[in-house]
């Protein structure tokens, strides 16, 4: 894979075991159940050689540019957090004392929006609402003995905070992307069943698949798999066309953004995509897989057909059947969508050479589809718990 010059500089910075430009912080890229080794991986790819799955997501060491780089081109984190602290709190006293520590004057504009969000799992302090408020208090408390103010109009950029408690444990954190990095920009809408555009890139990533082979969607819907992949293959950082809230920040401000996304742009080859493509029943959801892959930057890139799957045949002697097929959730589909996972045995018997991946949430699948997966994993499709199977 060609390396941008921006990911041959920080490996180069690294392999000599020199300190990174400028301040270093503690990280922390935010993934889904199941996908945090994806993520961890991801991020050693880039550089970072520290990087280390954990519940949650995987923590690793970087400096503004490196955070700037790890937003533009992961595929299968949702959130890039500076981590500023973490300590055991019992109670509301020393959660405020841990939040007023942290120098917030060098990482807030003193015009900025603090917006804390939080959580709490199996904690003493249960209470999100009082955490928030708690962490808020704390921090303007901060702001005030640093900066000699008294009041903050909280009328600029927005600087997104968490706090979150795990089992006492509580970690403040500045979240660096803002809006979620799933949100790539080429979705404008979402069909009747979405997969968020993360786990699909995990999809793409744990499936036998890999830049060069064909790929087809059987149940495309409005194409976030095959349009994943397609980045994937020819280079296109999933973050290149958007804007993230540590742009905003301070410590962030000697950060060559224009620089960074000029080589990245330069990195893209489009030639690189193959047969991808996929297919669908319904003339809506292809409509909207149409629009996105425009949207996209991919249109001519991706082939799309209107065929129902007992149908479906592929010229190509070897490939990878990729698909979220519908999960019959409704006790009154679950007979339909059964039927539909025989109908994928079937369409994987005319194709010997290929072999098929899905996602779904039915315990039921492996005896509907007629054989046991070679390999599966489990993984969460928001809230449902899923099973990724890999037929052979």
């Amino acid at each position: 894979m060609k390396e941008s010059l921006v990911i041959m500089r920080l490996n180069l910075h690294k392999q000599r075991g020199e300190r990174m430009s400028g301040e270093t912080f503690r990280c922390i890229a935010t993934a889904a159940f199941g996908t945090e080794g994806l993520v961890a991986a991801e991020l050693k790819r880039l550089g970072f050689r520290d990087a280390r799955a954990e519940s949650g997501g995987a923590c690793f060491t970087a400096d503004a540019a490196g955070i700037a780089l790890a937003n533009l081109r992961l595929r299968c984190a949702d959130r890039v957090l500076i981590l500023l602290a973490e300590e055991k709190c019992e109670t509301f006293d020393a959660l405020f004392r841990l939040v007023e520590r942290i120098p917030w004057e060098k990482h807030l504009a003193m015009d900025g929006r603090y917006n804390v969000s939080g959580k709490c799992v199996r904690s003493k302090l249960m209470s999100v609402r009082d955490c928030q408020s708690i962490t808020k208090k704390a921090l303007i408390e901060r702001m005030r003995k640093a900066t000699g103010l008294s009041t903050f109009p909280e009328t600029g950029a927005a600087f997104p905070i968490e706090v979150s408690l795990h089992s006492d444990i509580a970690r403040i954190s500045l979240d660096t992307s803002g809006t979620a990095l799933n949100r790539r920009g080429y979705r404008t809408w979402n069909g009747e069943a979405p997969l968020r555009e993360t786990l699909a890139a995990a999809l793409v990533e744990l499936s036998p698949w890999r830049p060069g082979m064909p790929l087809h969607d059987p149940c495309c819907g409005t194409g976030t798999l095959i349009i994943e992949a397609a980045l994937r293959a020819a280079h296109i950082a999933p973050g290149i066309h958007r804007i993230f809230a540590c742009e905003s920040f301070p410590s962030f401000q000697k950060v060559d953004w224009k620089a960074i996304r000029e080589q990245l742009q330069e990195d893209i080859d489009l030639t690189r995509i193959g047969a991808v493509s996929g297919s669908d029943i319904d003339p809506e959801s292809l409509e909207l897989a149409r629009r996105h892959v425009k949207q996209a930057g991919l249109e001519g890139y991706i082939s799309l057909l209107q065929t129902p799957l007992q149908e479906l045949q592929r010229e190509e002697p070897e490939g990878v059947f990729l698909c979220n097929p519908p999960y019959g959730e409704r006790l009154g589909d679950r007979d339909s969508c059964r039927a539909l996972y025989a109908d994928l045995h079937k369409l994987q018997r005319r194709h010997p050479g290929w072999k098929l991946c899905a996602i779904s949430s039915d315990p039921g699948f492996e005896r509907a589809y007629g054989r046991h997966a070679a390999r599966r994993r489990r993984l969460y499709n928001g809230r449902l718990e899923c099973e990724f199977l890999i037929f052979e």
